[in-house]
């Protein structure tokens, strides 16, 4: 899935499908973001009746945050792991039913030996835990961009709110 170039008129039409789709099922949804810095939480917080479906978030920037608040081992924090314990950790924290956990390089560097654009990401549902790792192009802005574009494209989906590729 590519999720570069989409916009926020873009983002805003996954929030309300997400949204249409928590509202109708009843289901609380919260995230765990680091790399986004809190973009995702905003824009989810901007959809219709979000007090309804959204639970929250946990911004865990930092690595002390994500170990302490969110019960991620320690270690890497840009892996596959991190992100999957982050989804659990703030689904459980959170009481929501839908769990997003993200992390990953923005750039203009690299971290942890992870290149620019390398992103994790996962969801945790009653269904379990899955995630992937993606890498996205573009300066800093444009791969928080499209990495917050890209978790909303997971959340629907998760919801059953967008087809699966």
């Amino acid at each position: 899935m590519d999720a570069t170039g989409a916009g926020e008129a873009d983002d805003q039409q996954w929030v309300e499908r997400i949204a249409d789709r928590a509202r109708a099922d009843g289901v609380g949804v919260a995230v765990a973001e680091s790399l986004t810095a809190g973009r995702l939480s905003a824009t989810l917080g901007r959809g219709s009746e979000a007090s309804s479906w959204y639970r929250g978030a946990v911004v865990a920037y930092a690595s002390e945050v994500k170990h302490a608040v969110l019960g991620v081992d320690p270690g890497p924090v840009v892996t596959d792991g991190c992100a999957r314990q982050m989804a659990e950790g703030v689904r459980r924290l959170l009481g929501a039913d839908v769990g997003l956990g993200m992390t990953g390089v923005g750039g203009p560097g690299s971290q942890e030996g992870r290149p620019p654009g390398t992103v994790h990401l996962a969801i945790a549902d009653r269904r379990g835990t899955r995630s992937q790792e993606v890498h996205l192009e573009g300066e800093p802005d444009e791969v928080l961009a499209s990495a917050t574009t890209l978790a909303l494209v997971e959340l629907a989906r998760a919801l059953g709110a967008a087809p699966d590729d």
